[in-house]
């Protein structure tokens, strides 16, 4: 078994469309960091969803529903630290505006 660390989602604006930011590709991904920035002068919101290789974000694997962000706020998400992604399963966003919110991850592939 081989493990390495990696940068899973650069930092990237999220969308304010249901959007896959990372796809855990033939290896598992263990969740070690997320984190969300609003970098705008009003409140934002973001969704975060956890997706096994089958399926679409929705309800049932919605783990963070619209965590509201105040201006300048940062938020890392503990909710999501320490969750493992099977091969294919991935990160899915929703912003509630598409010019407010940084996101990061970090994690550990597992081979």
């Amino acid at each position: 078994m081989a493990v390495s660390i990696s940068n899973i989602i650069p930092a990237k604006t999220a969308e304010a469309t249901q959007t896959t930011q990372y796809t855990s590709s033939s290896v598992q991904t263990i969740i070690d960091k997320f984190t969300a920035t609003n970098y705008s002068a009003t409140a934002a919101t973001i969704s975060v969803n956890l997706i096994a290789s089958a399926g679409s974000a929705g309800n049932d694997n919605l783990i963070v529903k619209t965590k509201t962000l105040q201006p300048s706020e940062t938020y890392t998400f503990p909710e999501l630290v320490g969750h493992v992604l099977p091969n294919n399963g991935f990160i899915s966003t929703i912003a509630g505006t598409a010019t407010s919110i940084n996101i990061r991850a970090s994690g550990r592939l597992v081979s």
